[in-house]
Formats: C-alpha cells, sequence, structure tokens
C-alpha cells in the first residue's frame, strides 16, 4: 500500500518562502512522474510543477522563476521549494504521482496560507 505524506506548509508573509516535501511510505515502481498540485477555494485543482522520470521539469507559469521542484529517487521523496511567495499562491498543495500503468496516487494535501 503506497501512501504519499507531505509536510512543510504553513503560514507565511507575501514574499517568504515555504519548502514543501513529499515522502512515500512504500515503493512505487514504473513511476511516470512526480509532482505537485494546488487547489485554491472556488477554483479548480491546477498543476504547480511537475517531474517525469527521465528528469524533464515543467512549471505552471504562474509559479515559474520562484518555485522549485526536486527530487530525491532513492528517498522517494519531492520537494517544492518556494519563494517570493504571494497572496494568490495561498491554498492546499498536493503531491501525486503516476505510474507508467496509469496509477494515481495523492497525498492528503498541506495548507499554504500567505498573508500580504
Amino acid at each position: 500500500q503506497v501512501q504519499l505524506v507531505e509536510s512543510g506548509g504553513g503560514l507565511v508573509q507575501a514574499g517568504g518562502s515555504l519548502r514543501l516535501s513529499c515522502a512515500s511510505s512504500g515503493s512505487i515502481f514504473n513511476f511516470n512522474a512526480m509532482g505537485w498540485y494546488r487547489q485554491a477555494p472556488g477554483k479548480q485543482r491546477e498543476l504547480v510543477a511537475d517531474i517525469t522520470r527521465s528528469g524533464r521539469i515543467n512549471y505552471a507559469d504562474s509559479v515559474r522563476g520562484r518555485f522549485t521542484i526536486s527530487r530525491d529517487i532513492a528517498k522517494k521523496t519531492v520537494n517544492l521549494q518556494m519563494n517570493s511567495l504571494k497572496p494568490e499562491d495561498t491554498a492546499v498543495y498536493s503531491c501525486r504521482v503516476t505510474t507508467t500503468a496509469a496509477t494515481d496516487y495523492w497525498g492528503q494535501g498541506t495548507q499554504v496560507t500567505v498573508s500580504s
């Protein structure tokens, strides 16, 4: 049974930084991509950043240049360094892992609140 557990969320002032981490409790074979998504109140969930098995990275336009995604395959973690945070970054952030067998794993989410 694979579980993804996020940590690192919290309350920060605009311009501040947070680092989110997502750890897998089990082995995920044939993973295809690891990424972070967010959902703000009243809005649809959106991709923040993801990284494929080959290492290709994709960022949402709204976070490019401010956020950095990284992974440690051996430790089964994917991290999101968030700098220059803005109030509009406020959301529940969830990590997601997809496999080549089209299996989806999601974490429970962690709240990020940026005050102005």
